[in-house]
């Protein structure tokens, strides 16, 4: 953008905020100028976060932006503060979750996968994938994120597919990736395995089915020649190897080793006993159906069972389930249990509500499937990530608490199944011989390749993903200049509901990987929410999108409300009343700059002028400022955002805005060529500290203003970020104002009590308690006669309060305003008879407290003291009412 354009937008500045005219073009300019790019300056301390990839399913919703906010403001901030900074971008191919929307899609148009072919299925992934990248590219744009394109990376491109042969080949080297039949997950309609973690469990409706199970000898157990079994799940009964009790349970113990028929088929199983049954849920007699349960399965392990599979891989029903065969496996369930009703098996029915496994993805029952599938052995590479903690390398959690949340889920980690029967994703790096069946695994094909057979299966998307903080930096190339200069990251922004799935796996990976922790901290924010606290979701029709959010109030605003609306770790509920508040913020941010700009004219860069010409109002602005510099600095490093806007909106609204332009109004009009250009330079060095704190927040509309007014530098993204000024701290120069502020806030009040207008003049006589605040007020009568508009004004210690006056009660003195033709004086009495009550409550609170022996020998002295000077000035106050009361009884 050209200084010509920017200097006639000084000079026709629109008189509000309008958020698409200061968008428009900006982040082309940046990304033009290379403002994105690390600084490559050797000597600057280097600073790294790589963006938690998006899936390419779909366009980004609120968390991602949200997310991606938290990032930005790190990353502005850090570059403006002279950091080398690289913030890495990149999308994430996630293979369930993309390949059902794109099935999902050609389902639609009546076409399976299968009835493209994995060719084919796989390049309309790819063109999904070009689709809503370029999407997800435009939202980037629209939030204002400064990535460093140049270095974009695909969970799927070829660097990252060389990092995942090489650790996979290398995990199965160690003995930790092994092959093996197992019990795990399945989602019948992907069908394909899944992780615990990638199962949901809700409540559904279902029913217990007690079931006669005949003995086969003419046995009878209590006057029966049956055993009564429930279960959930009937269609999984020919699946049944055995029907078991507890060792130590006194009841069956002449049932062991019995025989029991399955009902609708013609098979015997025995009864055996084994601790994992529990004497005393339901009847103490459990079935054994190894190929579709995992405790069952662990069972017919201990006893040699037969492992019989009776679902085929989309759930319906197999040969093994007889006449069943076909079903669908709710409907088989429906056709067995009125077959078991007519045929006499079924000896009651019980509706219940139970937890039932789904699918994270795509929503549907999962299944328990005895499975050929690849693992990884988690014990010793969660012992080291455990053991790591406890070293300098640590990870630091943000909040603390989600860190034993991460711990207790290493503590007790399962093996992880990484192989999923899907088509997009990165292939198994292992191949099957066509004739001998021997198994190679390798980061490369065989070099006879025509003989040999891929894995058809494809790894776990969290797989790839768990490499993302050094794979994308160059690894396995450890010479690589990103990976030697930006890893370990600094910090990782992420949502505290994947702590599980990637956060956990990032860590142990890179510890085992490159020994190091991938990040030094762990910022974990919750989830948005509506209004109403319900979580965002289409079948409650309470999502939002963010570009439409933008597209009414601007990114600015949707950034100040995301990052000021929580503190870390804590859900924010989103709320278009807080939306207008964030706009009306930037509106105020808007004017006051206008106000400011034009004011500065043709002057250069605004520097301070010597402390020697600063009067109490530039020393207390001047101060304040600094304060402010300080905390906000200090909330960053602390990760604490919404306590440094908190800081950010005070200091602006209250103290530059509503303050400090007011009072220079004054000086500007009607001051000394000096006085003008002194007040010029200090509006502007404070309206540019201003944009530049709030700059990593609001980027669009602060780099607007800052290339509207004189500076020095190119854009506001490259500036010098404020830093704390020592000579700018001025605790007396506060205190005065305070004083000062509190006697206009009370004349303003004493004038809305009594329906006076502030542009009437009135007598005014301030009674002050001693030398200091009289010097204080006889010395600013300017701000005095500007704010207050009195007709005359007295200051004086030993004055006589008017007995038909309104009051205003301050520290250390007492103002009087002689409006009794406004005032009901019975309602002044009881008004001031209120504020005796209140006050001597105040000082019998801080009397007693004072009066604690425990209070006074522990507390922090600065505390101490802080209560001892409260207790003063609460007693003088109580003082100055109960006079002011004698005086309205005399009246």
């Amino acid at each position: 953008m050209t200084t010509k354009e920017e200097d006639t937008m000084a000079k026709d500045m629109p008189t509000k905020y309008e958020p698409a005219g200061v968008e428009a073009g900006r982040y082309q300019w940046w990304i033009d100028n290379g403002y994105f790019k690390p600084s490559g300056d050797k000597k600057a301390h280097p600073y790294s976060i790589v963006i938690p990839p998006p899936n390419v399913t779909g366009k980004l919703h609120l968390g991602h932006a949200w997310d991606t906010t938290l990032q930005d403001m790190i990353i502005r901030q850090k570059r403006m503060q002279g950091y080398d900074v690289l913030w890495l971008p990149g999308m994430d191919h996630a293979g369930i979750a993309t390949q059902a929307k794109v099935e999902a899609r050609l389902r639609k148009q009546g076409v399976s996968r299968y009835d493209l072919g994995r060719e084919k299925f796989i390049q309309q992934v790819w063109d999904w994938k070009g689709e809503y990248g370029d999407i997800i590219h435009q939202q980037w744009a629209k939030l204002g994120i400064s990535v460093d394109y140049d270095r974009e990376r695909f969970t799927l491109d070829e660097g990252l597919n060389k990092a995942v042969r090489k650790v996979f080949v290398d995990l199965y080297k160690k003995g930790l990736i092994y092959r093996g039949t197992y019990i795990i997950n399945w989602d019948p309609q992907a069908r394909t395995a899944l992780s615990d973690i990638e199962v949901i469990h809700k409540d559904d409706e279902g029913a217990f089915y007690y079931v006669k199970y005949p003995f086969t000898d003419g046995t009878t157990f209590d006057g029966k020649d049956y055993i009564e079994i429930a279960t959930t799940r009937p269609e999984t009964m020919f699946g049944d190897e055995a029907i078991a009790v507890n060792p130590n349970d006194k009841r069956y113990q002449a049932l062991i080793g019995k025989h029991v028929k399955v009902p609708l088929v013609d098979r015997e199983v025995e009864i055996i006993a084994d601790d994992y049954v529990t004497p005393d849920f339901g009847t103490g007699m459990v079935k054994i159906t190894p190929a579709h349960d995992p405790n069952d399965f662990k069972v017919g392990k201990r006893h040699n069972l037969p492992e019989l599979n009776t679902m085929n891989e989309d759930a319906t029903m197999n040969a093994n389930a007889g006449k069943y065969e076909g079903l669908d496996r709710f409907e088989a369930r429906k056709a067995i249990v009125a077959d078991l009703k007519d045929q006499g098996y079924l000896l009651r029915e019980k509706p219940i509500v139970h937890s039932v496994g789904h699918s994270e993805r795509t929503g549907v029952q999962v299944e328990a499937r005895l499975s050929t599938q690849w693992f990884v052995k988690m014990k010793p590479l969660a012992e080291q990530a455990l053991a790591n903690q406890k070293t300098a390398d640590r990870v630091e959690f943000v909040p603390e608490r989600f860190e034993n949340t991460y711990t207790q889920w290493m503590e007790n980690i399962h093996d992880w199944v990484i192989s999923r029967q899907l088509w997009w994703g990165h292939r198994i790096p292992a191949w099957y011989h066509k004739q001998t069946g021997e198994m190679y695994v390798g980061e490369e094909a065989p070099k006879d390749i025509e003989n040999w057979e891929q894995d058809k299966d494809v790894l776990d998307t969290w797989f790839s993903s768990a490499l993302w903080p050094f794979s994308t930096m160059g690894w396995p190339d450890t010479d690589a200049a990103d990976f030697k200069r930006y890893f370990p990251t600094n910090t990782l922004v992420t949502g505290y509901d994947i702590i599980f799935f990637w956060v956990s796996r990032m860590i142990f990976q890179s510890l085992e990987f490159t020994g190091k922790a991938p990040f030094k901290h762990v910022l974990l924010h919750g989830l948005i929410r509506d209004e109403q606290g319900r979580k965002m979701s289409k079948s409650l029709g309470n999502g939002i999108d963010p570009m439409d959010v933008i597209e009414k109030y601007g990114v600015d605003a949707l950034r100040w409300f995301l990052i000021t609306g929580s503190t870390p770790g804590q859900d924010i509920r989103f709320s278009y009343k807080k939306m207008d508040a964030a706009w009306n913020f930037i509106n105020k941010i808007w004017n006051a700059s206008r106000y400011v700009i034009m004011n500065l004219g043709d002057m250069a860069a605004p520097q301070l002028p010597s402390a020697d010409k600063w009067d109490l109002a530039d020393q207390w602005i001047l101060s304040r400022l600094n304060a402010t510099v300080a905390q906000v600095s200090d909330q960053f490093e602390k990760f604490e955002f919404g306590e440094a806007g908190r800081a950010l909106y005070n200091f602006i609204w209250n103290d530059f805005c509503d303050w400090y332009i007011e009072m220079t109004k004054e000086k500007l009009t009607n001051g000394t060529a000096e006085e003008q250009a002194n007040t010029k330079n200090i509006l502007g060095y404070v309206l540019d500290q201003i944009l530049k704190l709030m700059h990593p927040i609001m980027p669009f509309v602060t780099e607007k203003l800052w290339q509207a007014m004189p500076h020095d530098g190119e854009s506001i993204m490259v500036a010098s970020y404020p830093t704390v000024n020592d000579q700018l701290a001025n605790p007396m120069a506060e205190t005065k104002m305070d004083d000062l502020i509190a006697l206009i806030k009370a004349v303003r009040q004493i004038r809305n009590d009594a329906g006076a207008p502030m542009s009437k003049p009135v007598n005014m006589l301030i009674k002050v308690d001693n030398d200091e605040i009289k010097t204080i007020f006889e010395t600013n009568r300017d701000y005095i006669d500007r704010f207050c508009h009195p007709a005359e004004l007295t200051i004086a210690k030993d004055l006589t309060a008017p007995k038909l006056a309104m009051s205003g009660i301050l520290a250390g003195a007492t103002v009087y305003i002689p409006m009794a033709e406004l005032v009901d004086l019975a309602e002044e009495k009881a008004k001031v008879e209120k504020e005796i009550k209140k006050l001597e409550q105040e000082v019998m609170r801080s009397e007693k407290k004072l009066g604690n022996e425990k209070f006074v020998a522990n507390a922090p002295a600065a505390v101490v003291e802080e209560e001892r000077q409260k207790a003063v000035e609460w007693q003088q106050k109580l003082t100055a009412a109960k006079e002011r009361l004698a005086s309205l009884a005399e009246a």
